[in-house]
């Protein structure tokens, strides 16, 4: 079974319920939960630092107040009553330790042999034995009291209680251990049910997406509502899939278009030459091949044509140059030897960029179509307007109707006049001037004219296109 066969049903969320090591899903939940556990790691490393350090300052605090507050006591009397509920344990010392006089909870054991110096009277610490810690502040008394009391020798303070629960064992790290855990499964749950609910849109667009086939592009992907990067990644993709469904409706259309002009030219050569072959004495050799080769003539002008049409589809165009539009305009009026007189206007300086045989050819083919379909003259204008290169390219023949002035760019569409007028034609010269100035970013077309047909023909100029380089 291939590994297709083997992904997981989808769950009521519409996404698959098992964690896979390939699943964005898995992926960003395990990542999530990585770094949960690093950062509650840390901040409860550090909050287990600060609750045990408050709870120790705390009670250094009380041992600290309740020491110095005994050191006035008579301390050859018994301890007087302790005023708090946490710091029970009072011992007052000698300097070798042993025990004067000591709280009833304290008893005659001292609670540590920390003995402070002179120039730091009061410390705090914490003495363990095998059956108790205790946490304590020792004070030494004054050298003053010390020299009359005692004859100098020094005496000591200690106030403390035993060590809390919380401290004395590991119960404070296995409580954070524990709110770390929870915190962090609870964070990876989230994340896992936040990534699970942004992509359930992907598992319906996926399934879609399996359903478009070659044979049917005109299904489209389901559009979440909002602006989040899915809803615009399938609005882009239906976009896209409508290109697509129009590009390979035109080159449907542009395969039956061509079949069905080649099948003509081939049927009437197969049909003559199967009548040279059957009937040799009765038909005239040298007239069937004359016929022959005019044929396969048109056929090879229409297979040129075809060809030039889809490179400029396909093709990566060649880098444009900077090219003087009206002089190549006036050139190419100047070059027109046979049919109706063409007077040529051209502004100076008119630079656009683009292909040079690209562009002659443009104008050529509408040269020789005006020259064609013209009774008296042909005139050609080349100016600037708006930025744009703008060449008009008028007769004074017939014209073309408006319900036919984008039919005539359609390839192999020839009107009733055109045929009569030029017989051997494609009907692929328009289509080809329209897809070489598209890919010169700009646009062909027949507009209205008080005689006649009026071709207007607009490239972007040179200054336009840099312009924004500048900004």
């Amino acid at each position: 079974m291939d590994d297709v066969s083997k992904e997981e049903t989808p769950g009521e969320e519409g996404m698959p319920v098992q964690l896979r090591p390939y699943s964005i899903r898995a992926r960003f939940t395990l990542v999530t939960a990585l770094l949960s556990v690093i950062v509650f790691t840390a901040i409860g490393i550090g909050l287990d630092f600060a609750i045990r350090t408050r709870i120790q300052d705390g009670i250094y605090a009380d041992s600290q107040r309740l020491a110095t507050t005994w050191i006035d006591w008579e301390p050859y009397s018994a301890p007087q009553p302790v005023t708090t509920t946490r710091v029970d344990l009072l011992q007052f010392t000698d300097s070798h330790s042993r025990v004067l006089a000591a709280s009833k909870a304290a008893g005659d054991v001292p609670m540590s042999r920390l003995l402070p110096p002179e120039e730091d009277r009061i410390q705090h610490g914490t003495a363990c034995t095998p059956a108790r810690c205790v946490v304590f502040t020792v004070v030494r008394v004054p050298p003053l009291e010390t020299t009359v009391l005692w004859s100098g020798e020094p005496h000591f303070v200690y106030a403390g209680m035993v060590q809390p629960p919380i401290l004395s064992g590991h119960r404070l790290e296995w409580l954070t251990g524990l709110g770390i855990t929870l915190m962090s499964a609870f964070a990876a749950w989230v994340a896992w049910w936040v990534v699970g609910r942004t992509l359930r849109p992907v598992a319906e667009i996926r399934a879609r997406t399996a359903e478009i086939t070659v044979g049917d592009l005109s299904l489209r992907l389901p559009q979440p509502p909002g602006r989040d990067e899915i809803a615009q990644l399938a609005r882009t993709t239906n976009r896209t899939l409508a290109r697509l469904e129009e590009a390979v409706n035109q080159q449907r259309q542009f395969a039956s278009v061509v079949s069905h002009e080649l099948r003509s030219p081939v049927s009437g050569l197969y049909t003559r030459l199967e009548e040279a072959v059957l009937y040799p004495d009765e038909v005239d050799l040298r007239e069937t091949v004359a016929a022959a080769l005019s044929t396969t003539k048109r056929m090879h002008a229409i297979i040129n044509d075809i060809l030039v049409l889809a490179r400029l589809r396909t093709v990566v165009p060649a880098p444009h140059v900077p090219i003087d539009l009206g002089a190549l305009v006036a050139e190419e009026a100047a070059g027109q030897a046979g049919g109706a007189p063409v007077r040529a206007y051209a502004t100076d300086d008119l630079m656009v960029l683009g292909n040079r045989i690209q562009l002659i050819g443009v104008m050529n083919n509408l040269l020789v179509n005006a020259c064609r379909h013209a009774e008296t003259r042909v005139e050609v204008t080349a100016v600037r307007a708006g930025g744009h290169a703008v060449v008009n390219v008028v007769d004074d023949g017939a014209g073309i109707a408006p319900k036919d002035r984008e039919r005539v760019f359609e390839p192999f569409v020839r009107l009733d006049d055109g045929r009569r007028r030029d017989p051997g034609g494609s009907g692929l010269g328009l289509a080809i001037c329209r897809g070489i100035v598209s890919a010169h970013h700009g646009t062909l077309g027949i507009e209205d004219s008080s005689q006649g047909a009026r071709f207007v023909l607009r490239l972007p100029l040179l200054e336009t296109d840099r312009a924004p380089m500048h900004t």
